[in-house]
């Protein structure tokens, strides 16, 4: 009897330690932001990327590169760059994932208030040693705050069917989706596209708004926007189940003849629906500053 009782007791401490690639993710995420609080930003940064992660200064380039060759000049401050997920999403096969949440900006750590707020977008890939490490960060600034930094506990995933993929021709079907998408556009107008190829729950960020979240908020925004914009799909990834992917690349804003604005975009895609459409879960645009 002790046997079974001691058996059930080690199999429920299993149960408990177990986690999921999403709940995995997510912690690595909070220790991340944990690393540049304690320690700095830059060497976070360097931690926490994967050798091919991208950042945008202003366009996309690799991370570690583009950090090596950008040393931090010395400072008698210690500015803080704090930030917590709030949201995450991750594919069946649990190989490729997507957090974001709210950040704030501290010129230094012993500043009363901060002087900066945002929202950040950052896409992870599991590593062959079984890491998760960030491919893609990306965000917004606002002036207001986006909320409390405050641990989150992300919702148990339930177990999905995993139907393998072809990487490659997956690959290449998104990043031709996305071309497709603006192709839509200029026919028919980005929020009647946008309203085609946008999830119900889409998140869109744009540079000085609170993040929107609905199809139809999102398309709201879009449509007070001024001007026209295009966009050149740059490079993409997608999960090993096919499900879950992203695609990455600059856009212009013109009004009548002359571009008012240049930047980088990220769109999150999941593959939604018996017909396996690919549909827009999130879309964040970062202008060159």
């Amino acid at each position: 009897m002790k046997n079974w009782i001691v058996l059930a007791l080690l199999l429920f401490a299993l149960k408990a330690q177990a986690q999921t690639p999403l709940q995995e993710m997510v912690q690595t995420e909070q220790a991340f932001s944990r690393m540049a609080a304690e320690k700095n930003t830059r060497d976070a940064f360097m931690e926490f990327i994967a050798d091919d992660g991208l950042l945008f200064r202003p366009t996309a380039v690799n991370g570690k590169k583009w950090m090596n060759e950008h040393p931090v000049p010395p400072s008698d401050k210690h500015p803080l760059l704090a930030w917590q997920p709030s949201f995450a999403g991750m594919s069946a096969a649990g190989d490729l994932g997507f957090t974001t949440g709210p950040w704030e900006f501290k010129e230094d750590v012993k500043d009363e208030k901060p002087s900066g707020y945002g929202h950040f977008v950052t896409l992870w890939k599991k590593q062959p040693d079984g890491k998760w490490r960030f491919v893609v960060d990306l965000g917004i600034n606002h002036p207001m705050s986006g909320g409390p930094q405050r641990l989150w506990q992300p919702p148990e995933q339930k177990p999905q069917k995993i139907q393998r993929v072809d990487v490659a021709i997956a690959r290449r079907n998104l990043l031709d989706w996305d071309r497709d998408y603006l192709q839509h556009s200029t026919k028919r107008g980005l929020v009647k596209a946008f309203m085609s190829y946008a999830s119900p729950d889409v998140r869109l960020y744009r540079v000085g708004s609170l993040p929107f979240i609905g199809r139809t908020v999102s398309a709201n925004a879009l449509e007070a926007a001024k001007g026209q914009v295009s966009w050149t799909t740059v490079g993409g990834d997608v999960s090993r189940s096919g499900d879950l992917g992203y695609t990455y690349g600059t856009y212009e804003v013109t009004d009548a003849t002359k571009v008012t604005e240049r930047g980088s975009y990220v769109r999150i895609w999941k593959n939604e629906g018996a017909l396996g459409q690919w549909r827009i879960v999130l879309d964040v645009a970062n202008p060159q500053q």
